[in-house]
């Protein structure tokens, strides 16, 4: 490979700027810019100089030998100061000298390619990087240091073990191995199964916390939508007033829950007889609807009204009636209450703590925060199609096809190394690291 060179640093004025360089000429470039190789891992004060040996700026020189570097070959860290013009002259000297400059994630793809992490872990270093509140970035974290990728290995070895089993049991027929006729295969498919099934819960919780939750806000005209958004929002997002039909079009307002994104939508009240603008705001309210991680069906505590206005909803699993307005009917402390149901005070705050427990817990559930993953989409896909050909291969045997077994556990294995890159294409790995900023 040739010799990369890159701002590691955001672009701007700073303190500290660092230019990094990786590749089989880093030392060479060290030497002529620097005067010197500085000691392995030892921060060393010196000139940088340009190829006229004019001082281009002065800092810290730092060089880690491969193949215990970032990206696992030689690396150099020239660490000044933080200016812009100053930044690009050291850059434009470390080209001058041989470096090319790095695309995208080129540093990130190397220590891939290196096998200084795996796919998961890289895609893990622009997570955390991106992390926009502290459970993401803790949860980056768990996958940066490989504990998300360890889960899928031990899936993945164990169905590979499988494989093999049935595999030498099909070639070799003389050893007399009757696989299918042992309910040891069985139980440990579903054995492999329950741990994919645990991973896969676990990262659709932590996905939710990396991309979001979607909460939308519906009912009819006049129960207190807006008011509740402005509540739970902490400011006036959503005009509030006594006229019917005030928001037509979505309102968005993203907050930050108990460390989880959430996009509150607020929506165009649901009634009959309304006019064309209405009409509209209302499609796009069902939309909304449809699409929604999360419903808040508010309703109007004081009137107990009893039309159904959801009846377009097939999954109502994801409905949380929120019943508004129990500063208007004491009656509502002393009336029973559902799991799916909440009462608050959009005017006064009662309720709207706890409406705000309710929503997070949506997102993770059960869980314990600290087990969960901060999975991609790419990775959901990859361990839904590993679930799907366990099933296939647990169906297989139950019906006495060996070689389908074998088939299915080949695919189930194969799709769980597509998360960690053991098996991976040349355009998936530009469609990941292109993504990444440059310099890392």
């Amino acid at each position: 490979m040739d010799t990369i060179a890159a701002i590691a640093t955001p672009r701007g004025n700073g303190g500290i700027g660092i230019i990094r360089i990786s590749g089989p000429e880093a030392p060479q470039i060290a030497e002529k810019i620097c005067g010197i190789l500085p000691i392995p891992r030892t921060a060393t004060f010196r000139n940088f100089r340009d190829p006229h040996q004019q001082i281009l700026d002065q800092g810290l020189a730092l060089f880690f030998p491969k193949p215990n570097s970032f990206t696992g070959e030689d690396v150099i860290e020239l660490q000044g100061h933080g200016g812009m013009v100053v930044l690009d002259m050291i850059l434009q000297a470390t080209v001058d000298h041989g470096a090319r400059l790095a695309k995208p994630g080129e540093f990130s793809e190397r220590a891939f390619l290196n096998d200084r992490i795996d796919l998961a872990q890289a895609e893990a270093i622009a997570d955390l990087i991106e992390s926009n509140n502290r459970s993401a970035a803790k949860l980056a974290m768990r996958s940066l240091v490989g504990e998300f990728s360890q889960c899928v290995n031990e899936v993945a070895l164990k169905t590979e073990a499988m494989r093999l089993f049935v595999e030498a049991a099909i070639d070799f027929p003389e050893e007399e191995i009757d696989f299918l006729a042992e309910s040891d295969i069985c139980e440990k498919i579903s054995g492999c199964r329950e741990l994919l099934v645990d991973l896969i819960s676990k990262s659709d919780s932590g996905s939710l916390i990396r991309e979001g939750l979607k909460v939308v806000l519906c009912g009819a005209p006049n129960v207190g939508k807006s008011s509740i958004m402005n509540r739970l929002s902490g400011r006036q997002r959503a005009i509030v007033s006594s006229e019917p039909g005030t928001t037509r079009d979505l309102i968005e307002d993203g907050i930050v829950l108990d460390g989880i994104n959430i996009n509150l939508i607020d929506t165009a009240g649901f009634r009959d007889d309304p006019g064309e603008i209405e009409q509209q705001g209302i499609r796009l309210a069902e939309n909304a609807v449809r699409n929604a991680d999360l419903v808040l069906y508010i309703r109007d505590s004081s009137k107990l009204l009893g039309d159904d206005l959801l009846h377009f909803l097939d999954d109502t699993n994801r409905v949380l009636t929120v019943w508004n307005k129990i500063d208007l009917n004491e009656e509502n402390e002393e009336r029973e209450r559902t799991e799916n149901e909440v009462f608050v005070s959009a005017k006064t705050g009662a309720g709207i703590e706890s409406l705000g427990s309710i929503i997070r817990k949506t997102a993770i559930g059960e869980q314990d925060e600290s087990n969960l993953f901060l999975a991609r989409q790419r990775h959901l896909e990859s361990l839904q199609r590993a679930l799907k050909h366990i099933d296939g291969a647990k169906y297989q045997t139950a019906i006495g096809m060996g070689e389908l077994v074998a088939e299915e556990l080949r695919s189930a294995h194969q799709a769980l190394g597509e998360i960690t890159g053991e098996v991976s294409s040349d355009d998936l790995l530009g469609k990941i690291f292109s993504s990444f900023c440059i310099g890392k």
